[in-house]
């Protein structure tokens, strides 16, 4: 495949990728035009809402002017102000993001990758561009410069890492700019990179473990609180394509859901307007929103929350113990393997799930209408902080103790003194007796008479 058919198909491979994201809210908007507002409201009104969801999915900010009747309609004080919504519906952006792993494999299966990346990435930030300019309106508008910068820094981390990946397993030669990135990194002292690489791995599993169990516990919530969700959606009354623009909205919001309650796993919690706290040492909830999933959420103290605080602990922990052996590989891979860089390996590797987690709970808070909706979710410092802590102490404790033995494993001194695991090696009786062994066989005479003759060998 020459240079111009790759950087065609990188173009439409962005053009794609746009056009799933925005088409998405637009299927469903223009049905709601179509059949229940019988085609009497311009079309392109539903456009910008679906624009808007778009980009502000990407962490754009949206400001809002409500006109004077829908302000009053509100019963708000200071309604009528612009109000800015910048509480990002993480669906959208979670999308953008596995999309653009695809993008990057698609791009580093070509002979031309540097301009395959290159061309997506441009594009895609040009039709950001072009929708973010799209959507200006005098009652509704987006950042500019957020909806075009932010939505292609989404799209371009996971396509430049894939792309990264997809050439590491296939042997590839690097490209100039990683090549002289590599090259810096090659520079620093061993135990620099080993230490770092090794809490980088730490701390982006101990994340992910928590994320998880917030996913299953956000879903054992839906289907607990089922009946009060139903009874939401009945009080909107938005039949079957309002209730189906209502559920997609609710899904690119359910990525935030799960960082709210990995934030109350780690401590802090989160809030759903000015003056209210769900943690697990106290809830304070005021008026909420009438959002279907909301009914999922706890309205009142629950009498074991604490319980919930052991979950990074114990994630951390579990996890630091299970990469050990494959750590203290990368450390001594370094020649930097003892007790005392190991933790600092758990040490970095909670600041590094401190910070993962601080980011996600940064991206799922903000404002997200008028009154107390602007200050909606977790407070990314206080979440980033709380789990760094936690994450680095389980860690800690996980690279003091012992790991525990099983058969066939063979201590290995290691320079600190300390034992280390191997695997590989076979199992060797120590009280078996040495020297000649006396085997029994088995001879057969001439007269079929069997008789046992032993032998030494």
């Amino acid at each position: 495949m020459n240079r111009p058919v790759t950087a065609l198909f990188s173009a439409l491979e962005a053009l794609l990728v746009v056009a799933i994201g925005v088409g998405i809210p637009l299927v469903v908007l223009t049905s709601l035009w179509a059949f229940q507002y019988g085609l009497q409201i311009d079309w392109v009104v539903f456009w910008r809402a679906a624009v808007d969801s778009w980009l502000v999915g990407h962490g754009a900010d949206l400001t809002v002017q409500l006109s004077a009747d829908a302000a009053a309609a509100t019963g708000i004080p200071g309604a009528d102000a612009p109000i800015v919504v910048s509480l990002a519906a993480l669906g959208f952006a979670l999308l953008t993001v596995l999309m653009g792993i695809r993008a990057g494999r698609a791009a580093a299966e070509t002979a031309h990758r540097v301009t395959g990346v290159l061309v997506t990435i441009g594009t895609f930030a040009l039709l950001s561009l072009a929708l973010a300019a799209s959507a200006q309106h005098e009652l509704a508008r987006p950042s500019l410069w957020q909806g075009t910068l932010l939505p292609a820094l989404v799209y371009a981390v996971p396509v430049v890492a894939m792309a990264e990946v997809t050439r590491r397993r296939r042997g590839e030669s690097a490209d100039p700019v990683t090549g002289a990135v590599i090259g810096l990194l090659s520079r620093l002292p061993g135990q620099v990179t080993g230490i770092a690489a090794a809490g980088l791995r730490l701390g982006a599993v101990a994340a992910s473990t928590v994320l998880a169990v917030s996913s299953v516990i956000v879903s054992v919530l839906i289907v607990a609180n089922y009946a009060e969700i139903i009874t939401l959606y009945e009080g909107a009354h938005g039949g079957f394509l309002g209730g189906l623009a209502l559920t997609i909205g609710q899904l690119a919001l359910l990525p935030d859901v799960v960082v709210w309650a990995a934030s109350w796993l780690v401590g802090p919690g989160f809030a759903i307007g000015t003056g209210s706290s769900i943690s697990p040492l106290g809830t304070a909830v005021g008026p909420m929103p009438a959002i279907p999933f909301l009914g999922a959420l706890p309205t009142a103290d629950l009498t074991f929350g604490f319980v919930g605080l052991l979950v990074p602990v114990v994630a951390a922990y579990v996890c630091a113990t299970l990469l050990r052996p494959r750590l203290q590989r990368m450390l001594a891979g370094h020649g930097v393997d003892d007790l005392v860089r190991r933790l600092v390996v758990a040490v970095v590797g909670g600041l590094v799930g401190g910070v993962l987690l601080g980011l996600l709970a940064w991206a799922a808070s903000g404002s997200a209408g008028p009154g107390r909706l602007t200050d909606v979710g977790p407070d990314p410092l206080l979440v980033g902080g709380f789990a760094a802590l936690e994450f680095a102490v389980a860690g800690v404790l996980a690279m003091v103790v012992s790991p525990p033995r099983f058969a066939g494993d063979r201590a290995v001194t290691t320079r600190d003194g300390s034992d280390a695991k191997r695997h590989d090696d076979p199992v060797v009786d120590d009280t078996a007796p040495t020297g000649p062994v006396p085997v029994t066989t088995l001879r057969r005479d001439g007269d079929d008479t069997e008789r046992i003759e032993g032998i030494t060998r």
